[in-house]
Parts: structure tokens; C-alpha cells; sequence
């Protein structure tokens, strides 16, 4: 005698027909009813999947499926609804761009060029957002990486350590505008140093420096105590530990974090108005006089409101992204370079 231990399941083809079954339902409904736009659509097609399939489902399988397929459509649904604006994003930006970007983009820049007129580059921009992003970089990473390393090996939860985590979480919110502002106050008013590359730099090191402490730090915290206590017990000292141990370990994370600083100061716009402004000319020399970056030039584009500058705009918001997208895979690939092998 056999004894039956599956409950009746739905069958495959359920949830296609469902969902075009909530489809042409929520479009019936749209056809006859005050529900309106593409929006109203949409949402009115989700509902009706969700009660017509919770109710399927526990009419056939029982309670105990039914609330699990309804909790997995809702994160499904949540997936697709947080990543269709980035889509839509991608898209727009790469289907306006594209029709402007090309070699003769990327290689002139925007003097003597009429904002009504076709032609130009963001070479100009290119290049200052390199060099700005470059140098508060090579500024930004080792304080930030070392504050972490303190921070979690060194500090035990002294009244130093609480006092730099609580600056830290407050530079975190401070808004890029205040930074550009410290700076421009600190650096240009007071002592009297030019608008350059290098002050915008100094500003875009304020909002990078947060984020590497806090990637970072949670990087080091992740590491396993025995690994440190391993090496210490073979009587490796703790420098050469924290060098040679714990930083390879960590090292993906601790690159993921940097990355993610430079992204967020790249594209940052209301720092570099204070203190570099803008420029139509190469000024290759980021200590010496304006210095134009990628988003300044997006924001003067857009000021212009011609069709060749609105086309410029869109390309130089392009190449933006691939330019974040090289950093990104450029980082990656040395995080896998230099991580522990297994």
C-alpha cells in the first residue's frame, strides 16, 4: 500500500496563463473604465495576478503554498519595479547619446564652438574629470583605509574610535554642495589659491572619504578572527599580519567600496561649480585655472536648451557612465589579481 506524500501542485503553464489572463483582463478594464495610462495598467494587471493566483493556488495546493507563492511574486515584483527605472535610465541615455558620440566627440572640446551650433567635444571634460577624480583618489583611499584599519584594529572602542565614526556617519549626510563650499571658503577665499582641478578635488576627497571608511571598515570586520590569530601565533608581527593577511582578504571589498566613491563623486556637479566653474578650453594642468569636468559640461549643455547642446549633454551623460564602467572593471579585475587564491 503506498502512501501519497505530495499534495496537488499547479501545473506549469499556470502562471503563463495567468499572467496573460491579468493582462487582458487589466485591459478590458482600461478600455471601459476611468483606469488610465500605461501606469494604471500595469498596476491593475499585478493585482489581478496576485488575487487571481493566491486564490488558484489556495484552492488546489492549500494555505502553506498559497502565502509562499504570494510572498514570492511580491519580491519578484519588487525586483522588477526597483530595476525598471535603471533600465528605462539606461536606455534613454544610451538611445539620445549614441547619436552624438563618436571619436570627434571625445577628442575636441568645446572652444570657439557656439552652443546653437553642431560640433565640440568633451575631451576638455574628460580629461578635468581624470584628473579631479585621480587626485582626490590618491588622496581619498590610503586616510580612508588607514582610518578603517585603526578603527577596527587598533582602536577597541576608545573615545578616539567614537569620536571618528561619529564624524564619519556625519560626513556621510553632509550634502556635496558643503563641501564644495568648506573648500571654496578655506581654499580660494581665504588663502587666496586659484578656482582649479585641485580644489574641486579637495572637495570630491570630503564626500569620498565616508565611504571608504565605512566599506572598508565592514570589509575588516568580516575577515575571521583565526586568521589573525594564526598568523599572530606564529609569531608574525600584527603590521605584517594586517599586510600580509587581512588586507588580501578583504581586498574585493575594500575595491568594491573604493569603486563605489568614485562613482558617487564623478558625477557630482554642485562642489565643482564653487570651485573650478567652467571651461571651454584643454587645461591639462589641475593647479593652475578652471578646469572643466564632465558634469559641469552636462550642466552647461543643458543651460544652453539648443537641440546640439541638448545632444551634446546626452552624449557627455554617456560616456559619464562608460567612463564609470571602465573604473569599475579596471577595479575588479585587479581585486581578482591581488586576492588570496584559493
Amino acid at each position: 500500500m503506498s502512501t501519497q506524500l505530495r499534495g496537488s501542485i499547479l501545473p506549469k503553464w499556470f502562471a503563463v496563463a495567468l499572467a496573460g489572463l491579468s493582462i487582458g483582463s487589466a485591459v478590458m478594464i482600461e478600455r471601459t473604465t476611468s483606469v488610465a495610462g500605461v501606469g494604471g495598467t500595469i498596476t491593475l494587471a499585478v493585482l489581478l495576478y496576485l488575487v487571481l493566483q493566491t486564490t488558484w493556488s489556495f484552492t488546489v495546493e492549500g494555505r502553506r503554498h498559497a502565502i509562499d507563492r504570494l510572498f514570492a511574486t511580491l519580491m519578484y515584483s519588487s525586483f522588477v519595479i526597483a530595476a525598471l527605472p535603471l533600465a528605462t535610465l539606461i536606455w534613454t541615455v544610451v538611445s539620445k547619446g549614441i547619436k552624438e558620440l563618436d571619436m570627434n566627440f571625445l577628442s575636441h572640446s568645446m572652444r570657439s564652438v557656439s552652443p546653437s551650433k553642431p560640433g565640440g567635444g568633451v575631451y576638455h571634460a574628460l580629461l578635468g574629470t581624470l584628473e579631479q577624480v585621480g587626485i582626490a583618489t590618491l588622496i581619498a583611499v590610503p586616510i580612508g583605509i588607514l582610518t578603517a584599519l585603526y578603527l577596527v584594529e587598533y582602536a577597541r572602542g576608545g573615545r578616539l574610535a567614537k569620536a571618528i565614526s561619529f564624524f564619519v556617519d556625519v560626513m556621510t549626510g553632509v550634502p556635496s554642495i558643503v563641501a564644495g563650499l568648506f573648500i571654496y571658503t578655506a581654499f580660494v577665499l581665504t588663502f587666496g589659491f586659484d578656482r582649479s582641478g585641485f580644489a574641486a578635488a579637495l572637495a570630491l576627497t570630503i564626500l569620498m572619504l565616508p565611504v571608504i571608511v565605512r566599506a572598508t571598515e565592514e570589509m575588516l570586520k568580516i575577515v575571521p578572527a583565526d586568521l589573525r590569530e594564526a598568523s599572530l601565533a606564529l609569531g608574525i608581527p600584527k603590521w605584517k599580519t594586517i599586510l600580509r593577511i587581512v588586507l588580501p582578504t578583504a581586498i574585493g571589498g575594500i575595491i568594491t567600496g573604493v569603486m563605489l566613491a568614485v562613482a558617487r563623486v564623478a558625477g557630482e556637479t554642485a562642489p565643482l561649480l564653487l570651485t573650478t566653474f567652467l571651461s571651454q578650453s584643454i587645461n591639462q594642468n589641475p593647479f593652475a585655472g578652471p578646469q572643466a569636468a564632465i558634469p559641469t559640461f552636462i550642466w552647461d549643455q543643458i543651460s544652453s536648451a539648443t537641440p546640439a547642446s541638448l545632444d551634446r549633454a546626452w552624449a557627455g551623460a554617456l560616456t559619464l557612465i562608460l567612463l564609470i564602467m571602465v573604473f569599475y572593471g579596471t577595479a575588479k579585475l585587479i581585486a581578482r589579481y591581488y586576492a588570496p587564491k584559493a
